[in-house]
């Protein structure tokens, strides 16, 4: 979720002035006097008419965004906003289990695995419904039912290189899908490139049954069947509207929510979907989400009332009011931390100097103070790290201290930092190029990289630039084609789990020729054949020592990254949000959702 940032603010109040005007009767004007004759009239009696009054107010959850959404194209999201509103809108073929995170029916009822692990045979639901959101009547209404072509035409969409697709990669594990993704439209005709289309491993065997063969055994699969880029997608509706088929009003979905509203950088409102087949069991009627920009304003806004969350798909407690939260008798009762499968670390870009030199990337990770960073600016319970993988995730070294022991003790990472800096060749910093970090904009990130920074300064001598982007030009700023000229050395991001397994993590994150590779590191053969054999390894205990070592490769030869902190979800739900099921994913089914409305109600002061 690439990259899923975790961290967003919310910078933006909204005032509203009501005003009443009162109107003032003219002066009565004399008239003549006139003879009235008197007429009895009869006694009716006297029937009460109730005074007419609106429509009661739907269920609504009041959130709000740390900015806009990139996209709502399955096969084009990468970021947690995103994947957040996809989540409503698109349901997968799996769910992951909040607890166990492993794959759980969803659009798919069950599914067989052929005996050498490489052919899944998923069945599918027949009572799944796409809907059409009409933006001038504004009501719902049935398209027709979500088939197994549907799921097939999802996934080589995905793949189909004229997608351009970031998290195709994802998808390579299907026979024929890093071929067709990987393939130069400029040197197939149409029928080249169509039989390679036909050749990818995703068949529907009947409108409610889809098969995918493998180029590999992987037990794993299923998890992967949970993700976005494998949706079910209305072919017709792409077709007909192109890149503006996820607007309102043009969007075909399938989930149990329709997007009736998005207002670009100003708000999004989600309906209920009437057809979705467990609408019946989903409580809330309507989500509205305002976007806000900083994270100081977002919690103004919980504080006040306005919205019922502070966590995802924006931000948690900001983190110079941690303490008092902690603190508050009220406030601490709603404050909720739960582990959750991300890790928080600096990337270097290796092509660009200095960072070109591992000594220089060693020298800058080490200098860290992970613990005090925790402890006195973050405040969330975070871990500090010194590996990639975070705790949960199959074949992590999380535990294994001898890898980037000197990551965890400032003393001994300092005292290395200097050495490695001096063998560099810039001892105290002295001749060393202009450093920049950046990252995207928030107050969180910005107090966190002014930390940092302060770190570098008073542990190497170094005086780094800070700079900041908004979150769609970031992200655009670090595909890897994008120039080196226009990247800083050092950039912040997060990685919070697809799926649980270390291949989601080093594997498509950093090999250097089947992943994103923001870092541009490479080449690096010895890490990448240990990924190669660990994805195809059979037997798990080998498969978590395959990934033990390319984890130690990554952190102790190459620094690919600097990891920071293991994170924690940091939300506040008010007291009336009676049920809110979450998992260390994606997972926030909101249609799970329970509120005491009248709580709410007589909350925000509503008859």
């Amino acid at each position: 979720m690439s990259s899923k940032l975790r961290w967003a603010g919310v910078v933006g109040a909204i005032v509203i002035l009501t005003m009443v005007l009162a109107a003032c009767a003219p002066a009565a004007t004399p008239t003549p006097e006139v003879i009235v004759e008197t007429v009895e009239v009869p006694v009716v009696e006297t029937v009460e008419v109730p005074v007419p009054v609106g429509p009661e107010r739907p269920i609504t959850l009041d959130i709000s965004f740390s900015g806009d959404p990139p996209t709502l194209d399955p096969s084009l999201a990468t970021d947690t906003t995103s994947v957040w509103v996809d989540e409503q809108l698109f349901i997968g073929l799996t769910d992951l289990d909040s607890e166990t995170m492993e794959a759980i029916p969803r659009l798919a009822t069950s599914w067989d695995i052929s005996a050498d692990g490489t052919v899944f045979t998923f069945h599918l639901r027949d009572d799944v419904k796409w809907v059409h959101y009409d933006v001038l009547t504004d009501t719902i209404e049935e398209v027709g039912p979500v088939t197994a072509q549907d799921v097939v035409y999802g996934t080589l969409r995905t793949l189909d290189p004229r997608t351009a697709s970031p998290y195709a990669y994802v998808l390579y594990v299907i026979k024929g899908g890093e071929a067709l993704n990987t393939a130069d439209l400029e040197e197939l005709t149409e029928e080249e490139l169509q039989a390679l289309i036909d050749e990818v491993g995703a068949k529907a065997l009947d409108d409610y049954t889809v098969e995918f063969t493998l180029e590999y055994a992987a037990s794993y699969f299923p998890q992967i069947a949970y993700m976005w880029v494998m949706r079910a997608m209305p072919q017709a509706t792409i077709e007909e509207f192109g890149e503006e088929w996820t607007w309102p009003g043009n969007m075909v979905s399938n989930g149990a929510y329709v997007l009736t509203e998005w207002s670009r950088g100003a708000m999004l409102r989600f309906k209920k979907n009437p057809y979705y087949y467990d609408a019946d069991k989903a409580q809330i009627e309507e989500v509205v989400a305002p976007v806000v920009g900083e994270s100081s304003t977002n919690f103004a806004l919980y504080e006040a009332g306005e919205i019922d969350i502070t966590g995802d798909p924006g931000w948690g407690v900001p983190l110079p009011d941690m303490d008092r939260v902690r603190a508050d008798p009220v406030l601490s009762q709603e404050l909720t931390i739960l582990p959750r499968l991300c890790t928080y670390y600096y990337g270097f870009i290796h092509t660009k100097p200095p960072m070109d030199n591992v000594l220089v990337r060693k020298a800058f990770a080490a200098a860290i103070d992970r613990v005090a960073l925790v402890e006195n600016v973050t405040k969330g319970g975070q871990t500090p790290a010194h590996s990639f993988a975070c705790p949960g995730i199959f074949g992590n070294a999380a535990d294994d201290l001898t890898i980037g022991s000197y990551l965890l003790d400032i003393e001994e990472g300092k005292t290395k930092a200097q050495e490695w800096l001096a063998e560099a060749g810039y001892p105290n910093c002295e001749g060393l190029p202009e450093v920049t970090l950046m990252h995207n904009v928030s107050e969180a990130h910005a107090l966190i990289a002014q930390a940092i920074q302060e770190m570098w300064r008073e542990n190497l001598g170094c005086t780094v630039k800070i700079e900041t982007m908004e979150w769609g030009a970031y992200l655009g700023m670090l595909q890897e084609d994008a120039p080196d000229a226009d990247k800083p050395h050092i950039f912040r991001l997060g990685w919070c789990a697809d799926y649980p397994d270390q291949q989601n993590w080093l594997g498509e994150v950093f090999h250097t020729t089947k992943s994103a590779n923001r870092i541009k590191l490479g080449p690096a053969p010895d890490f990448d054949a240990l990924l190669d054999e660990a994805v195809l390894e059979g037997d798990p205990a080998k498969r978590v020592e395959l990934y033990n070592q390319a984890e130690r490769l990554f952190i102790d030869e190459y620094m690919g990254v600097a990891p920071i902190y293991y994170y924690t979800s940091v939300n506040m739900f008010k007291p009336y949000v009676i049920e809110h099921p979450t998992n260390p994913s994606f997972g926030w089914h909101i249609n799970d959702w329970k509120i005491d409305w009248e709580a709410k109600k007589a909350a925000r002061g509503w008859e």
